[in-house]
């Protein structure tokens, strides 16, 4: 809920019942979405996740054709070097793709106002969901389920932001489909944009907000 720069959510426990208010720190939580800023970051995170990997031989590639097929003149043919030239069947490539690196380093400023327009869209759109703290007592999937369930986002993807991802909830969560875990400190916009809910825990929250207050 918005009231003119004020931005309030609530709080819920694991039983997805609301425990509190809080109010977003208005340093970050702004309302504001750049989206040329989006823009260049997210081409930028697709940009290096590209592997660059597609590759075509040249002709000085391709195995055989060092033997001249016939001689230069007398034939009546058009004179050939080698039977491995571009023109001819099972030929080289010319100007084929080759392995290359498509990444590139973005600015520290770009990628932080990325982050920040990126968690108000979410903010904005209701899509953000603040948790007082995520305690599995089990490395069993079905207890992160019932908290799914009871927050209503089964079958949505959902990127679970916490402080300290412990072995219990990263043994818990894995086999969740469409269920993404980060730290607060891996966060970014690319990851924030590619799931439809965030789930975030208060304590990654108030890291969150002191990372970006301090960029």
């Amino acid at each position: 809920m918005e009231k003119k720069n004020r931005i309030v959510v609530s709080v819920v426990d694991m039983g997805a019942k609301a425990v509190e208010e809080i109010e977003l720190d208005a340093h970050v939580f702004d309302g504001k979405v750049h989206k040329k800023t989006l823009y260049q970051a997210i081409v930028g995170y697709r940009a290096n996740k590209r592997r660059g990997l597609a590759a075509t031989k040249t002709r000085g590639e391709v195995s055989g054709g060092g033997k001249k097929p016939w001689r230069q003149k007398g034939t009546g043919r058009a004179r050939v070097g080698s039977i491995r030239s571009p023109l001819w069947r099972h030929g080289g490539v010319v100007f084929g793709p080759h392995p290359r690196d498509f990444s590139y380093k973005m600015p520290q400023s770009i990628r932080n106002e990325a982050l920040r327009s990126s968690l108000n869209a979410k903010v904005i759109a209701g899509d953000l969901i603040l948790a007082e703290k995520i305690h599995i007592m089990h490395p069993k999937t079905k207890e992160f389920v019932n908290f799914m369930e009871a927050l209503k986002i089964t079958g949505e993807s959902v990127l679970c932001v916490i402080d300290t991802v412990s072995d219990n909830i990263k043994r818990s969560t894995r086999n969740i489909q469409r269920l993404h875990l980060v730290d607060s400190q891996s966060l970014n916009a690319f990851d924030v944009l590619n799931n439809r809910k965030i789930l975030m825990t208060r304590d990654s929250l108030k890291n969150l907000t002191k990372r970006l207050k301090n960029a």
